[in-house]
């Protein structure tokens, strides 16, 4: 017993004690702090629900049906994703006009983001489709602008023209202006395909190929741009230069020609 009481008297008796003890309270924090956050998660995340599906029944059940089935006034929304919610409704698109034509116009929202995130995450419980993309998604950071353009101009100038300020479409529908959008929506609006525009997935066009076209049209709209060309003439491309150049060149020459006629003539009589 003597020996027993020297040994925890030992100089170094503390110390070992001490590590035992925050090896002991760390291990009681990992164990559980985790868990801990993970159903602080989940209760934000079942609140949002509970929110999201307050705003619904409001202002989309009547057209998308109470569970989101879809109705004869509106499509399902079932596995559309957070994704559509927030472009859909944050551009102002949703809810839509009770007296709405061939397609749906971007108009000012009515909610807050608070209760556009709600909104999504209780039609996202419907079922699973694309996320809200982060800033580092479809951020400047890593982009390269002349990819983008090449991408650009193969899959979506044949709608939105060559530097984006849109275009008419068949039947009274119309491809519209990207200049001045908000880089989220234009990501979300192509991962998701709204209204007349077809999807691209991550199989089609990857996360950084979004990442590009996003940049490029950030580069050919910004004010700071100078167009080489002089006169862009609404961007609309060569067919407008050509348009231009026949209306007013020839025009031009035509009366010219009239003129110098006219003269002619009267200087002969005189």
């Amino acid at each position: 017993m003597k020996k027993l009481s020297v040994r925890r008297r030992h100089p170094l008796a503390a110390v070992v004690v001490l590590l035992l003890a925050l090896a002991a309270t760390g291990g009681l924090y990992a164990t559980f702090a985790p868990a801990d956050k993970a159903q602080a998660d989940e209760t934000a995340q079942s609140l949002a629900i509970e929110e999201g599906k307050k705003l619904y029944a409001v202002g989309c059940a009547s057209c998308h049906g109470t569970g989101g089935q879809g109705t004869s006034d509106g499509p399902s929304l079932v596995g559309v994703g957070a994704a559509a919610v927030d472009f859909q409704v944050a551009t102002g698109r949703m809810p839509a006009a009770t007296s709405q034509g061939v397609q749906v116009p971007a108009k000012k929202n009515i909610y807050s983001q608070a209760e556009i995130d709600q909104l999504a995450a209780y039609i996202a419980s419907f079922g699973a489709g694309p996320a809200v993309p982060t800033e580092e998604q479809y951020g400047p950071e890593g982009a390269d602008i002349a990819e983008g353009g090449e991408l650009f101009r193969n899959n979506c100038a044949q709608c939105h023209n060559f530097t984006g300020k849109g275009g008419a479409l068949t039947q009274g529908k119309y491809a519209p202006s990207l200049e001045g959008v908000d880089p989220k929506h234009i990501y979300e609006a192509m991962q998701t395909g709204p209204q007349n525009m077809p999807s691209f997935p991550d199989t089609t066009l990857t996360e950084q190929n979004k990442k590009d076209i996003i940049a490029y049209l950030d580069a050919v709209n910004s004010s700071d741009t100078e167009n080489p060309g002089g006169m862009s003439l609404g961007g609309i491309g060569p067919v407008a230069e050509g348009l231009f150049a026949w209306i007013f060149g020839l025009g031009a020459l035509i009366a010219v020609a009239v003129w110098v006629a006219a003269r002619t003539a009267k200087a002969k009589k005189s």
